[in-house]
C-alpha cells in the first residue's frame, strides 16, 4: 500500500514546530545582544513612546520579561510572534498555489528572519505587524467592509507604534492602489488609526519631538562615502540568503501580474530598497532596516516559483544556505574559545561575568559610563537593576538616558565612573580585567551634571564674519524638579560653558563662553537668559554651533541643538 503524502497544512505545522524549537533554545542560552538589553531598560519604564523608537517592543520585553526573568523571558514575545508569523504568511500565499516545500526553503534561507526569530528589537514587533498588515490588506483589497476596514486600523496603529519604518509600509501601499482614496471606508480607517496613535504623538510633543530631531537630522552624516552605498547593497544581498539570495531577487523582479496585492508588494519591495538606497547618500543605512521589504521580496519570489519550473540545483543551494545559517545560529549557543575570537561571536559571550565584575567593585551605588547608552543597559540587565547610568558627552549622540529619570537621582550622590581606557585626567582607583577587556573605575563623592539642561540662542544671526567676536542672548531652561546652580563659589567640581563649531564630521575644541554664571540660580522648571560672547571660526564655511555644560570631572555634555550657521 502506497505511503499517504503530509497534507501541506501539516507539513507547514512540522515546520513551526521546529521553528519555535529552535528559537526558544536560543533565546534561552544567547546572552542578550546590547541593544536588547537597552529595550529592556524600556520596559523598566513604560511610556507612549521613547527617544529612538515607539513603544511597542517594550510592551513586548514586559510581557515576556513578567512570566520569566531571564533571557527566554525578554525573548518570549518574539518567539511566538515569530512562529504565528510563518503561519499567515503561508495564509496569504496560499491562494497563489505556492509549493509548501519552495515556502519553507525560501523562508529557511532569509538570514534575516533568522535573527528576528528570537533577538528582541523594534523590528520583531515590525515584521510582525507588517505581516499581519498585508493578510489584513489582500482582504481588504478584495472586499470593501468594516469588519476589515476596522482589522487594519487596529493593525496599522500597532505598525506605526512598532517603529516608525510603518510609514513606508503604508505609503507605498497606498501609491500601488490610488484607487484607496475613493473608499469611504479607507478614510475611516485613516481616522481611527491616527486616533489609536494620538498618545504617542501627545508624548513626541511633550518632549519637543526628539525622534524626529534625531532621525532625521542629528543622525545624517556630514559627507557622502561610496561604502555607504556598496555595504547597504551587499548586506542586503548577504541577508536574502549568502547562496540563494541573487534568485530571490531575480524572481520577484521578474514576476509579472495583474494582482492588486501582489501589486502592493512589489511597490513596497522597490520603493523601500531603493528608499534606503538614496538614504546611503546622507549617511550609513543599517542593513535590518529593509525587513518590511524582505518579507515582500520572500512572498514575491515564493508567488514567482508557483508559476514557473523551479531548477532542482536551486533547492540544494537552498538547503545548503539553510545549514550554514543554522551552524551560524549553534556557534551563539556553543562557547567555543577559538570562533570566541572572532569580534562578532565574542559580543554574545562575557557580559553577564563583564556586569558582575564591576558590580563587585561599585556594590550598590550607582555606575556611570561614558558615551554609551549599550554598556549601562547591559549593567542593568545583568544586575536586574536601574544603577547604569550613560553620561552622553558633547561628542556623542542623545538617548533615552538624557530623558529618563535615572540623571536626577545620581545628581548629588556618591557614584562609580566606569571608563575603558585610562584617560590621563582620572587617577583610576581599580583596574577591573574581565572578559569584555580592561576597564578602569575611579569613585566621586559628588555627582555634578547637568545632563538635561538646555542651552540654545533665542536668536541666531545670519550675518557671521570670520573671526568675529559674537554676543548672543542664551535662554538656559533647568528641566529638574530642584534649583540648579551654575556658579562655582564652594563647589568642589567646577561648571564651566564652552561652545565648538562643527564642520564635515570634525569638532573644533572647546572654548569657554564668556558669560556671567557666578550668580546664575534657575528654579525648577523654570528658565534665565544670559549673555554669551564666542568667536567665529577663522575659515568660512557652513558649521554646527554646540553649546556645552562641562562639570568636573567630566568631558561636558551637549546642551544644545546643533546649531546651523554660515561663516563667511
Amino acid at each position: 500500500m502506497p505511503a499517504t503524502r503530509k497534507s501541506p497544512d501539516k507539513i507547514l505545522f512540522i515546520f513551526l514546530g521546529v521553528w519555535a524549537l529552535l528559537n526558544l533554545i536560543q533565546s534561552a542560552f544567547v546572552e542578550v545582544h546590547a541593544d536588547e538589553a537597552y529595550y529592556w531598560m524600556y520596559s523598566r519604564f513604560l511610556e507612549w513612546g521613547y527617544f529612538d523608537h515607539p513603544p511597542m517592543v517594550a510592551l513586548f520585553i514586559k510581557i515576556g520579561d513578567a512570566l520569566s526573568g531571564s533571557t527566554l523571558g525578554l525573548r518570549l514575545m518574539t518567539v511566538l510572534t515569530s512562529t504565528l508569523s510563518v503561519y499567515i504568511l503561508w495564509q496569504i500565499l496560499k491562494p497563489y498555489a505556492v509549493d509548501i516545500k519552495h515556502f519553507i526553503l525560501l523562508f529557511g534561507s532569509v538570514v534575516l528572519f533568522h535573527v528576528y526569530g528570537f533577538i528582541t528589537t523594534p523590528d520583531a514587533p515590525l515584521a510582525f505587524f507588517t505581516v499581519l498588515f498585508f493578510y489584513a490588506y489582500q482582504r481588504y483589497e478584495k472586499e470593501d467592509n468594516w469588519k476589515w476596514a476596522l482589522a487594519l486600523s487596529l493593525v496599522i496603529a500597532c505598525l506605526l507604534y512598532s517603529k516608525y519604518h510603518a510609514i513606508l509600509v503604508l505609503f507605498f501601499t497606498v501609491i500601488s492602489n490610488l484607487k484607496l482614496l475613493r473608499r469611504r471606508s479607507f478614510w475611516g480607517i485613516v481616522l481611527l488609526s491616527v486616533l489609536v496613535f494620538l498618545p504617542h504623538i501627545r508624548w513626541q510633543v511633550q518632549n519637543n519631538y526628539p525622534s524626529f530631531y534625531y532621525h532625521v537630522i542629528d543622525r545624517s552624516a556630514a559627507f557622502y562615502k561610496f561604502r555607504y552605498t556598496t555595504e547597504y547593497l551587499l548586506a542586503q544581498l548577504a541577508l536574502a540568503g549568502p547562496l540563494v539570495g541573487w534568485y530571490l531577487y531575480r524572481s520577484a523582479a521578474v514576476l509579472k501580474t495583474s494582482d492588486g496585492f501582489i501589486r502592493a508588494l512589489k511597490f513596497n519591495f522597490y520603493g523601500i530598497f531603493i528608499f534606503f538606497l538614496f538614504s546611503t547618500l546622507k549617511g550609513r543605512v543599517e542593513a535590518h532596516w529593509t525587513l518590511p521589504a524582505m518579507l515582500c521580496l520572500f512572498m514575491l519570489a515564493c508567488i514567482a516559483l508557483a508559476v514557473r519550473p523551479v531548477p532542482r540545483w536551486l533547492e540544494r543551494l537552498a538547503i545548503t544556505n539553510i545549514a550554514l545559517v543554522i551552524l551560524i545560529r549553534l556557534v551563539l549557543i556553543i562557547p567555543l574559545d577559538a570562533l570566541k575570537k572572532v569580534k562578532i561571536v565574542a559580543y554574545y559571550f562575557g557580559n553577564e561575568e563583564w556586569a558582575k565584575e564591576i558590580r563587585q567593585k561599585a556594590g550598590n551605588y550607582p555606575v556611570i559610563f561614558y558615551d554609551s547608552f549599550q554598556a549601562p543597559s547591559r549593567y542593568n540587565y545583568y544586575t536586574r537593576s536601574t544603577k547604569g547610568f550613560s553620561y552622553d558627552s558633547r561628542n556623542y549622540r542623545k538617548n533615552q538616558y538624557d530623558i529618563w529619570p535615572l540623571e536626577d537621582s545620581i545628581r548629588h550622590k556618591k557614584a562609580y565612573l566606569v571608563l575603558d581606557n585610562e584617560y590621563s585626567e582620572y587617577t583610576a582607583q581599580d583596574t577591573i580585567r574581565t572578559e569584555k577587556g580592561i576597564y578602569y573605575g575611579t569613585w566621586i563623592d559628588h555627582v555634578r551634571m547637568y545632563q538635561k539642561v538646555s542651552v540654545n540662542p533665542l536668536t541666531v544671526p545670519a550675518d557671521w564674519k570670520t573671526g568675529e567676536l559674537r554676543t548672543l542672548k542664551l535662554k538656559i531652561s533647568n528641566p529638574y524638579h530642584e534649583l540648579i546652580m551654575l556658579g562655582n563659589k564652594n563647589e568642589k567640581w567646577k561648571c564651566y560653558l564652552e561652545y565648538s563649531f562643527k564642520k564635515d564630521d570634525v569638532t573644533e575644541d572647546f572654548q569657554p563662553v564668556h558669560a556671567d554664571l557666578e550668580q546664575l540660580n534657575i528654579a525648577a522648571g523654570a528658565s534665565a537668559e544670559v549673555a554669551g560672547t564666542i568667536k567665529a571660526p577663522a575659515t568660512a564655511g557652513k558649521y554646527k554651533l554646540i553649546l556645552s555644560l562641562r562639570t568636573e570631572p567630566f568631558r561636558g555634555s551637549r546642551n544644545s541643538n546643533m546649531i546651523a550657521v554660515e561663516i563667511k
